[in-house]
């Protein structure tokens, strides 16, 4: 299964609620880049909801499979193993990477269950991705060879719009004596040819490593 994580960089955000025996359990899912982002994102849930007994929370930063990848849970009062971890277990289920889920619950009156529990808090979260999917807010992480293309500021727009045409990745530009594009892809071959053809040979392109990108899904939902 493919990395996935929240379309619009740092920061971006979706939420749902869902009512279990009147129990209200509100989830949001925060894209993040380290672990203190997550745990800020934790702290502003509960800011925002300042009411509620418990905010309960899991996230996972980092690509999946690689030793650096950071999870965590937390209960925060529930009892142990009802909401943390199966929150984090729905998040990686569905492959989400750089996120953090924050589920804030207020007690309705009537005892779940551990049971119960579990399949709320699971639930929330899974909701909250499927609305994600529904509107289109999910792109896959995948780690590719960067390069940079010097052009022409004369030049710079029109390759840029004939590269975006061949479904060229574009990370971005900078602007200084030239213009500089930064360029990711998976075939450095196939890529440095559409460079040739759209440049008519005018200029190459420049390796400078691999970096973790955004990338359009083939299909979804």
């Amino acid at each position: 299964m493919p990395d996935l994580t929240l379309r619009g960089g740092v920061g971006s955000r979706v939420s749902a609620e869902i009512d279990v025996k009147r129990s209200r359990f509100l989830c949001r899912i925060v894209r993040v880049d380290t672990e203190d982002a997550a745990r800020a994102a934790i702290d502003a849930a509960r800011v925002e909801h300042w009411g509620a007994r418990h905010h309960c929370s899991a996230f996972m930063v980092g690509p999946s499979g690689t030793p650096d990848q950071v999870r965590r849970s937390n209960d925060d009062g529930e009892p142990s193993g009802t909401a943390g971890r199966p929150m984090l277990e729905a998040l990686a289920g569905r492959g989400l990477v750089d996120c953090v889920a924050v589920v804030t619950r207020y007690f309705g009156g009537t005892l779940l269950g551990a049971g119960g529990l579990v399949r709320a808090y699971s639930d929330a979260v899974l909701t909250t991705i499927d609305l994600a999917e529904s509107r289109g807010l999910l792109v896959a992480r995948e780690r590719r060879e960067l390069f940079r293309l010097a052009l022409s500021h004369a030049d710079a727009g029109r390759i840029e719009a004939e590269l975006r045409q061949r479904g060229v990745l574009i990370l971005g530009t900078t602007y200084g004596e030239n213009a500089v594009l930064s360029i990711a892809g998976d075939d450095a071959e196939k890529l440095g040819a559409i460079v040739a053809q759209v440049t008519a040979g005018a200029t190459e392109l420049e390796a400078i490593g691999h970096e973790w990108v955004d990338v359009e899904r083939e299909s979804h939902p």
